[in-house]
């Protein structure tokens, strides 16, 4: 694409995009988070990929979200003409598949940057990394992790009769804890002041750290703990 002129892809951006709307009759039009107004309000939302490099940003695949509200109204969905083959997708379900397409057609590829509206779907950033691509994901304070040294039990010893037990297990002694708990008990030493940008007024700081984890969501359902993985914390 012509953006490449301006310096080698380096991102492949996740997002949505939300439109105002009145009414209830535009096509996935719902009370939803709008990002232009910053609160819960009547819209549409489309969610996007876009690739950008440190000059520009272009967006290359783009798909309405239809709300679940729209998906069961029969009646609505017929008079606002939509194809009876659309059925309810989530938006992290949208966004992998603008990434597999994406992979698929062979665009220079980048890593995937996603806020923690999407990067707190586990199963999104599972399949990222299966696609053989990186990515930088905003997640939320709750989000569970195993600590370096930390994990899951294994599963059962085999008894011998009925099949052999594959389930991680966890105990009292073997949970895992919150991200913004892992960040609390961090030393001081684990912290460095980064400088990043020049900002309006002033050079753009702050503390960071970063460390080796495992993310734990649901993992009793696995026969393996997840890779480790870096959190950076700020």
């Amino acid at each position: 694409p012509g953006i490449e002129r301006h310096g080698e892809i380096e991102a492949w951006i996740i997002d949505d995009t939300g439109f105002p709307k009145k009414g209830r009759h535009s096509v996935g039009v719902a009370r939803q988070y709008c990002g232009q107004l910053g609160k819960q309000d009547n819209c549409q939302v489309a969610v996007t990929l876009s690739l950008a490099n440190h000059h520009a940003s272009l967006p290359v695949a783009y798909r309405l979200y239809l709300p679940r509200e729209w998906v069961t109204d029969r009646a609505r969905r017929h008079k606002a003409g939509v194809p009876k083959e659309i059925t309810f997708k989530t938006k992290p379900a949208i966004a992998l598949d603008h990434l597999r397409w994406a992979c698929a057609v062979g665009l220079p590829r980048g890593v995937v940057l996603m806020d923690a509206g999407y990067g707190t779907d586990t199963a999104l950033r599972g399949s990222i990394t299966e696609l053989g691509l990186s990515y930088v994901a905003g997640i939320l304070p709750q989000t569970s992790v195993w600590a370096l040294g930390t994990g899951p039990r294994p599963p059962k010893k085999w008894s011998g009769n009925g099949r052999p037990p594959k389930l991680l297990r966890r105990d009292s002694k073997h949970r895992p804890i919150s991200a913004k708990k892992l960040a609390i008990g961090l030393p001081a030493h684990a912290w460095h002041k980064i400088t990043w940008r020049e900002g309006t007024a002033e050079r753009l700081s702050s503390r960071f750290a970063r460390v080796r984890v495992r993310p734990a969501h649901r993992d009793y359902w696995l026969a393996e703990s997840r890779p480790e993985e870096w959190l950076l914390i700020e």
